[in-house]
């Protein structure tokens, strides 16, 4: 943990699922200093969607880099769970029928 502050570094599963999170570190790289660990939590909370959830993760004690912490984020399999929101666990053959669909109106979500 840094002495003054705490360094953020973003994670691909943050830039995948924040468009925010993406242009930050397209604009100003993937790390981010906040004076403390709250404000960093707070940053993470304005990313946040409906869909997407972003927080703050400590990263370990002997971890070698000067980090204090991991943006990272989970949300909703695009695609299956966008259109499917039920929340259940999907069959097969609902998903063959889902990639048959995105094939014929020439879409995919990868």
């Amino acid at each position: 943990m840094q002495e003054n502050g705490y360094v953020v570094a973003v994670k691909p599963s943050a830039r995948r699922l924040s468009a925010a999170a993406g242009q930050w570190v397209n604009e100003r790289g993937p790390h981010r200093e906040f004076e403390t660990k709250a404000l960093a939590r707070r940053w993470a909370g304005e990313l946040s969607t409906p869909g997407a959830r972003l927080w703050v993760q400590d990263a370990v004690p002997n971890d070698p880099t000067p980090i204090d912490g991991y943006l990272v984020g989970t949300g909703r399999e695009r695609g299956l769970r966008a259109r499917d929101g039920r929340g259940e666990q999907a069959t097969l053959d609902r998903l063959d029928r889902l990639d048959r669909l995105d094939r014929a109106a020439g879409t995919t979500f990868e």
